[in-house]
């Protein structure tokens, strides 16, 4: 008896679908395959350790950080007594290497707790500002510098993270006060305007505690209040390629957040 037309055509579909299964990874396999491929890969961190004595914005002040208290004897908890220890945090949000969310400018713009996760991994572009600064100390990377890059390294890719290296993190530690200067090198307005308009990016970044230098925040205020968040104190964009690196962050997800400090590590191809 032979199966009729029908029968063996339902054959062989299953048939089919039995050799696509076996030659296609499943979603899992793909997951694990690209875990395989990253933990391969150098990381590096983007973000600077912070304490009561790191340099922060005067208007804010110095953070406070005590040992957490027994409420009602406010005895210090310690491992001895208690098995375990704590840190009390009394800081601004705008601390250290920190993220600061459109809301932080725009009454209407996200919080902290609302930026979508697939923004807080992204391709890494780094422009570097430090040939132009031996002419130039405060250098404001301009829109010719960006088109010089562009001809060296190719067209900055859209829905990418562009940071701004400058190389004043390497004050942070060694000369706290030569890091909180005023000028310092920093974004061109019409260069932030380009990248986000012209070029498509998602996010900004730079090593400085401001985006700009002038009074009326015209970098800053353009990102946040276009719906982008940016990453400022970033730290070892030295080590960085000019394209090709990841970039994840991360922050606590604190309701109505503000900003607050963030943590920012790349992963180098």
């Amino acid at each position: 008896m032979h199966p009729n037309p029908t029968q063996t055509f339902s054959i062989l579909l299953m048939s089919a679908a039995l050799l696509v299964a076996s030659a296609t990874p499943t979603a899992a396999q793909s997951l694990a395959k690209a875990y395989e491929i990253i933990s391969g890969k150098k990381f590096v961190d983007l973000t600077h350790s912070f304490s009561p004595d790191t340099p922060v914005w005067s208007g804010f002040g110095q953070a406070k950080m005590t040992p957490a208290t027994e409420p009602a004897t406010k005895r210090p908890y310690s491992i001895a007594q208690d098995g375990f220890r704590s840190t009390y945090y009394e800081m601004v949000g705008q601390y250290g290497t920190h993220v600061d969310p459109p809301a932080h400018f725009d009454e209407h713009g996200a919080t902290m707790d609302r930026i979508p996760l697939k923004q807080m991994i992204l391709p890494l572009i780094v422009l570097d500002d430090t040939p132009y600064l031996a002419k130039d100390p405060n250098h404001a990377f301009s829109v010719a510098d960006l088109r010089a890059w562009e001809k060296r390294h190719g067209r900055v890719p859209k829905g990418s993270f562009v940071a701004l290296r400058t190389d004043m993190a390497k004050d942070w530690d060694a000369n706290p006060e030569r890091f909180k200067r005023s000028p310092f090198p920093a974004w061109a307005f019409e260069t932030i305007r380009f990248l986000y308009e012209e070029r498509g990016v998602i996010a900004t970044g730079h090593e400085a505690m401001d985006t700009d230098t002038t009074d009326k925040m015209d970098s800053e205020t353009y990102i946040l209040k276009h719906g982008h968040y940016q990453i400022e104190v970033m730290a070892n964009l030295d080590q960085m390629p000019a394209r090709g690196a990841l970039i994840v962050v991360a922050w606590p997800k604190v309701k109505d957040g503000l900003g607050f400090p963030a943590r920012a590590f790349a992963i180098l191809p």
